[in-house]
């Protein structure tokens, strides 16, 4: 019987995704090639838009091997669902094009009902490189001004470029309060910030480079571990509450000193429990790779002995729709002015919450997690690295390809399922795709309505939390 029901769930997630009708919701064309973009929904009162940040340079990193002098500058334009520019404001010569350097974040934390919108910006744009001149700048939401301005923590100096410039704004509640968060640091010592709504200092917690326990992630999840009303957000292993910046416990803390480049929540629908999924990278090269946590921070399994595991997601793409994890081992990471490549990949795929194994026919590297038809179940797009843009179910077969790379894939406009904005390098457009047969399922109103949902789905401009929402 239950080889029965397992079928029939397969051929009806078939015929599903052979139902998929991808077409483009709205077009923009920002009007230059498009080097780097990134995206993050924007809300004004009952308006949905969405703010692009985006340059003519390939993203440029802090690391020696990869960074590169600008030949641009970075431009936040706002447009509607529809695809209408708003209002565009041109940050100038003071900040470094890429993530590390000017993260980007949404977030209504005066609690007026429209989004402030909160960036690393520079008041000496003569010299881009010094952060000793950083702010934290809040601009207005509906037209773009800037509304506060704010000194950036300052690092400790003498540091590595790779240390000195990473930086990360979020933001998530405590109960029903706003709480934002300024951060700086990944591999040596750490610092981070909580601020109330007036932006008095909420609390502020420094981490030593040699202090016991793992570093920080590229990514940053916000995630109520323990479903108190209260979010916490995973730096690396550390779980800490927004409430007062303490830690809830610091996974594998006497064990692993080391620096994990994927951080990802997976919910269990059926009891409300978290699980961490993470991926090591290869800067402390001890086994294991990939590891997956329960909501204590004690292990649950644990899998590969060796490499670079460099990226990662989990996805409802299981028989039943149960998540799966990826983790994708690299030899080589490569990035330049003409953008980013890996050598030597291969994906490992699991069942989220046993470990075994569980191969796909497909290679899933460069793929991101989307509910394009709201079942429930997730199809993959291939828009991340070198991604061609080809749109997959979760069986591999192709349902289509959205022109470009993806800089957003969530639910972003009112339209069943959720969306996927791309943009083309060559012709400078961005695109919203979506399935003209959606129709959201009672388990995609669910994921929508998870307070994890909207905060994750914010944080796609500042590090690489592009993949958050899969394990929800």
């Amino acid at each position: 019987m239950r080889t029965v029901f397992i079928l029939l769930v397969i051929l009806t997630s078939m015929a599903l995704s052979a139902g998929i009708d991808l077409y483009k919701a709205a077009e923009y064309d920002i009007g230059h090639a498009i080097g780097q973009c990134r995206a993050i929904p924007v809300e004004t009162g009952e308006k949905k838009h969405i703010l692009l940040i985006h340059s003519k340079d390939a993203e440029i990193d802090p690391y020696i091997g990869m960074f590169f002098f600008p030949q641009s500058t970075t431009i936040l334009t706002l447009i509607s669902s529809q695809g209408v520019k708003i209002w565009e404001r041109d940050l100038g010569p003071g900040m470094v094009s890429g993530i590390w350097f000017l993260p980007v974040f949404s977030f209504d934390l005066d609690q007026d009902g429209n989004d402030e919108i909160w960036l690393v910006n520079n008041s000496d744009p003569d010299h881009p490189l010094d952060f000793r001149k950083y702010v934290l700048q809040r601009l207005d939401g509906i037209t773009g001004k800037i509304i506060g301005e704010y000194p950036w923590p300052k690092v400790p100096e003498k540091q590595s470029m790779s240390h000195t410039y990473r930086n990360f704004i979020l933001g998530g509640y405590v109960k029903d309060e706003p709480v934002l968060v300024t951060a700086q640091g990944t591999y040596g010592p750490m610092q981070l910030q909580g601020w109330n709504i007036d932006m008095s200092q909420r609390w502020e917690v420094h981490i030593a480079a040699d202090e016991p326990g793992a570093s920080g992630s590229h990514v940053c999840p916000i995630v109520d571990i323990n479903n108190d009303s209260i979010d916490e957000f995973m730096w690396g292993e550390r779980c800490i509450s927004m409430n007062h910046g303490q830690e809830l416990f610091c996974a594998d803390k006497e064990t692993w000193h080391g620096h994990s480049d994927i951080v990802m929540p997976v919910l269990e629908r059926e009891s409300k429990k978290w699980t961490l999924h993470t991926c090591r990278e290869q800067n402390v090269n001890e086994p294991p790779r990939i590891v997956v946590y329960d909501n204590n921070g004690e292990r649950r399994w644990s899998a590969l002995d060796r490499g670079h595991i460099d990226t990662g997601w989990a996805a409802h793409i299981g028989p039943e729709g149960e998540p799966i994890v990826l983790g994708v081992r690299v030899g080589k990471k490569i990035r330049t002015a003409e953008g980013e490549r890996r050598t030597g990949i291969e994906p490992f795929t699991f069942h989220a919450f046993t470990g075994e194994p569980y191969p796909l026919d497909f290679n899933a590297y460069t793929t991101i997690p989307v509910d394009l038809n709201g079942d429930g179940i997730h199809e993959l797009v291939k828009g991340y690295f070198e991604g061609d843009g080809s749109v997959l179910d979760r069986n591999g077969n192709n349902l289509g390809n959205i022109g470009g790379l993806a800089a957003m894939a969530c639910k972003f406009i009112d339209h069943p399922g959720e969306q996927i904005l791309s943009y083309s390098h060559e012709t400078g457009t961005v695109c919203i795709w979506a399935d003209r047969n959606a129709d959201d399922s009672k388990i995609a109103k669910e994921r929508y309505r998870n307070p994890f949902y909207d905060v994750n789905k914010r944080l796609t401009a500042c590090g690489y939390n592009l993949f958050n929402l899969g394990g929800l």
